[in-house]
């Protein structure tokens, strides 16, 4: 018996179950709850400094493949999006209805568009750093490494009792506030610290294993899923922020997390049914009588009773992120082209930003034109809002464009995608009334700030 072993024996025995709470599981090899979950929560969460840049683990995984494999990594990408194109093809996606068809075709647009960087065959205006190669290297290839590379190592961060752990203790806090179980946190500190991809990875494994219900993992996906504090610096920088950093980070997250308790409550989030994934064995979160810690720790010990081995653990989801990197890389390379095609050759996102102008206008936002537009952009992309006031001299305006990027969460360049690969019930309409109200909430909430600031 290992020493965690015994002190978990000890503690069995110095506190026996009452009649009623049923009997107390004595899995072996508890340490498995704390070396995996260890390493897991090591390579999602704690960054460390790599040749000078310092991130997660995971995103230094990432780094060293591209490093190393440079010539391999374009071939795998386009294999990925020759694999979620055909998926849709061979299991006639257009049966499941006009969405289903339509993401199948763009599928197949994608893969084309993979096949044409592959191949240094960039048609037109395509092959402009900021359409196709910005897609490619900024979006496609991050992605479709993260997420296979994050799978893997998420058995070990969601498979040994953490989740279960940490849930119990947040439940005072999650529920109440968005209405979402405690396990949840889990999912904002993914996004946060990795990137939203990762965050929706753990989402859609959950919501599938019955740990959500439909509501709960639309409300974490976009609510929670936003892009990595790293991305966040890149905005940033664009903005000329980074002599406010702290500021920026502390105020973006604050206000992403109260626009996302205002969204809960209203549709079509408070709509969506509170049902659990079909199929699925429901295991929502118990209430909690007497003390916390001790439910936390037997919820673990449940889990721990009952998780397969670990290879097989590895596997399963490995092949989950394959699966579901193939599903977006292709969306990516098609969805995102058409967002950027339209912001740079179309007034659409003009015509869109008179919907912000009220809002901007109420509370005051310099030059609330330019930002409702800049505001407007950030659907096709969340680092164009950026990009269209980065010349203004208002730091007021940069400020709150800047927390809008970060804020509205829903993107159509790879957070849409992401989203429809899952088996979360979200449809396109639901996405663009959520970013909408994201984007207003957010320019309400944040201009008082920032005029407080500057």
């Amino acid at each position: 018996m290992t020493s965690i072993d015994a002190v978990v024996a000890s503690y069995n025995d110095a506190n026996p179950e009452t009649p009623d709470s049923g009997a107390r599981p004595r899995p072996k090899g508890v340490w498995r709850m704390f070396v995996y979950s260890a390493i897991g929560a090591f390579v999602f969460f704690f960054p460390v400094t790599y040749k000078g840049k310092q991130s997660i683990p995971l995103d230094h995984m990432v780094t060293f493949v591209r490093e190393h494999l440079s010539v391999a990594v374009p071939w795998f990408i386009l294999v990925l999006a020759a694999y979620g194109a055909g998926r849709g093809v061979a299991g006639r996606a257009w049966k499941e209805g006009p969405l289903k068809a339509l993401f199948a075709v763009l599928n197949v647009v994608g893969f084309v568009v993979a096949a044409l960087v592959v191949f240094d065959a960039l048609p037109w205006v395509l092959g402009e750093k900021d359409l196709v190669p910005f897609l490619w290297d900024k979006i496609a290839v991050p992605v479709g490494l993260i997420v296979p590379i994050g799978g893997a190592f998420l058995a070990f961060l969601i498979g040994f009792g953490l989740l279960e752990f940490v849930g119990v203790l947040m439940q005072p806090v999650m529920r109440p506030l968005w209405h979402t179980p405690g396990r949840s946190a889990i999912d904002a500190v993914a996004s946060f610290v990795g990137s939203y991809s990762l965050g929706i990875l753990v989402t859609d494994r959950v919501y599938q294993q019955g740990g959500y219900t439909a509501r709960e993992a639309s409300i974490i996906a976009t609510g929670f899923s936003t892009v990595s504090a790293a991305f966040m610096v890149i905005v940033a920088k664009q903005l000329d922020l980074m002599e406010h950093w702290g500021t920026y980070f502390w105020v973006t997250l604050v206000v992403t997390f109260i626009v996302t308790a205002i969204t809960v409550h209203l549709p079509p989030l408070r709509l969506i049914p509170d049902d659990y994934a079909p199929g699925a064995t429901p295991d929502p979160e118990k209430p909690v009588d007497g003390s916390r810690l001790k439910q936390a720790w037997r919820a673990a010990l449940h889990v721990l009773d009952r998780v397969p081995p670990l290879r097989v653990l590895v596997w399963e989801n490995l092949r989950d992120g394959v699966r579901l990197a193939a599903a977006i890389v292709p969306s990516i390379l098609s969805v995102g082209l058409i967002g950027l095609l339209l912001a740079r050759f179309t007034p659409v996102f003009e015509w869109i930003g008179y919907l912000f102008y009220p809002f901007a206008w109420l509370v005051r936002l310099p030059e609330p034109l330019l930002g409702s537009k800049a505001a407007a952009m950030g659907i096709a992309e969340m680092f164009l809002p950026a990009t269209a006031v980065a010349d203004s001299g208002s730091m007021v305006l940069k400020f709150v464009i800047g927390v809008v990027a970060v804020s509205a969460i829903i993107f159509f360049s790879a957070m849409v995608p992401c989203i429809m690969a899952t088996k979360i019930p979200l449809k396109i309409s639901h996405l663009v009334l959520i970013w909408f109200e994201r984007v207003a909430l957010t320019i309400l909430i944040a201009t008082p700030i920032a005029h407080l600031l500057f």
